[in-house]
């Protein structure tokens, strides 16, 4: 894709960082590879526009603040859409 560094410090764990860190740390425009993101004051995570937009958008906004606020409900919400997903299944699918 051409963007370059990971969105939390812990990459490889399923938890809420990525809101609390979308919400609480300052994030400045950059540009890496020709490609437009932004980075963190560290210089050492990053996030694309499409994740900026979430805290810019007011609808959006109140579910980073919840899922940033109370890890529980986000597992709890993302547990649910996911079942979701799996259960509604596929059709028209062709090789």
């Amino acid at each position: 894709s051409g963007y370059v560094g990971p969105w939390t410090p812990t990459p490889t764990t399923f938890n809420n960082l990525y809101y609390t860190l979308l919400l609480n740390l300052k994030w400045e425009p950059n540009t890496v590879n020709g490609k437009f993101q932004y980075k963190d004051p560290s210089g050492k995570l990053m996030m694309l526009p499409s994740d900026i937009a979430l805290i810019q958008d007011e609808g959006f906004k109140k579910y980073v603040q919840a899922y940033a606020a109370d890890q529980n409900k986000f597992f709890a919400d993302f547990a649910a859409a996911f079942q979701k997903l799996e259960e509604l299944g596929t059709s028209g699918l062709s090789a």
